[in-house]
């Protein structure tokens, strides 16, 4: 059990990272990925954001500016209770980056490092939960192409699934080719392991191997090297031997090779609510784990806003120190009032 305090959840901003992005002043870092670092800010009004910037060599290359600019504008028309949503960005500048939602809580891949694997209950209520912001994210006409623990968030009233739709901008290119990685292996369908079409199937495959992920507590395709692990997506099958009875319908028919056998989402929807032996999934006030419940408000509240900006000439607003006063000396006398 992990038992740290904010420091893992907000880190201090190194020399290299910039002290704004836009109108926004960062106030520390959050994490760092295959496509860039994100910090947290917050608008003018006081509200966390989350602002991810594109790593430099994505940002030098002219077909990665271009599809990240309509990836994120089909980003912001998602709306979904289960989504974080796109409030800004800026594909122009010389550091392309978004800024979404600040969703205070743990990824699931954090979560399930320091708690282990989830129960069933709060695994049908996970799934149920992307199932619904997948409909959100395919109904803007987006796949996500990267759902993957890190980018599921634990909050307090159930999860948040972030950065959709975004890594189809480095797909071809010239990065892609030269030792940069765009997804997870362990996470991948056997489409994309294979190169083959992406659709909002692939999506479906990924929610089976988060699901086994959550209740296992590894991949449903063991770890090691990429290469294994993609080898082992596309021809053999999971290893579900431990897995939970009440999941092993759900999370098979979510993993079979061809992605016209895979379900639809409301299926999904419908067979998490059949698992759980309810005609309607209701979320309890506490639907996490408690151990992990606890850890969320102490852990993500949100340091403050950066302190006012130096004026010109480098130095801070400065305010008149108080009048200092000597109990032994009595205060100059007032002149008189002269009228006229």
């Amino acid at each position: 059990m992990s038992g740290a305090g904010s420091g893992e959840v907000f880190q201090p901003l190194d020399a290299d990272d910039p002290a704004s992005v836009g109108t926004y002043r960062l106030a520390a870092k959050l994490g760092a990925g295959g496509m860039g670092k994100v910090y947290l800010s917050h608008t003018p009004a006081g509200r966390p954001v989350a602002i991810k910037v594109i790593r430099p060599e994505f940002a030098e290359d002219t077909e990665f500016r271009r599809r990240f600019k309509q990836e994120v504008q089909a980003a912001q028309r998602v709306q979904g209770l289960y989504t974080a949503p796109v409030i800004d960005s800026d594909a122009d500048g010389q550091r392309p980056w978004l800024a979404t939602a600040f969703v205070p809580g743990p990824t699931l891949s954090s979560a399930v490092g320091s708690h282990g694997p989830l129960p069933v209950p709060t695994v049908l209520l996970l799934v149920a939960g992307i199932a619904e912001a997948l409909e959100a994210v395919h109904g803007a006409g987006l796949v996500h192409r990267d759902l993957k623990p890190s980018n599921v968030l634990l909050a307090s009233d159930g999860p948040r699934v972030i950065d959709f739709g975004i890594a189809r901008a480095a797909d071809a290119t010239a990065l892609t080719g030269s030792g940069v990685t765009i997804g997870t292996p362990a996470f991948m369908s056997p489409e994309q392991a294979a190169g083959r079409e992406i659709t909002p199937a692939t999506d479906v495959f990924a929610l089976g191997q988060v699901a086994a992920y959550a209740a296992l507590g590894s991949p449903a395709y063991g770890e090691g090297p990429s290469h294994a692990v993609l080898y082992r997506i596309v021809h053999e099958e999971p290893d579900l031997a431990t897995l939970p009875a009440e999941l092993r319908p759900l999370v098979s028919r979510c993993l079979a090779k061809e992605p016209a056998e895979r379900p639809s989402l409301a299926e999904i929807v419908r067979m998490c609510q059949a698992a759980s032996q309810q005609t309607e999934l209701r979320r309890p006030e506490q639907w996490l784990p408690g151990a992990l419940a606890a850890e969320i408000p102490a852990r993500h509240v949100a340091p403050g806003s950066p302190p006012a900006t130096a004026q010109p000439g480098g130095s801070a607003p400065q305010t008149p120190p108080p009048p200092v006063t000597r109990p032994d000396v009595a205060p100059p006398a007032q002149p008189p009032v002269q009228r006229p």
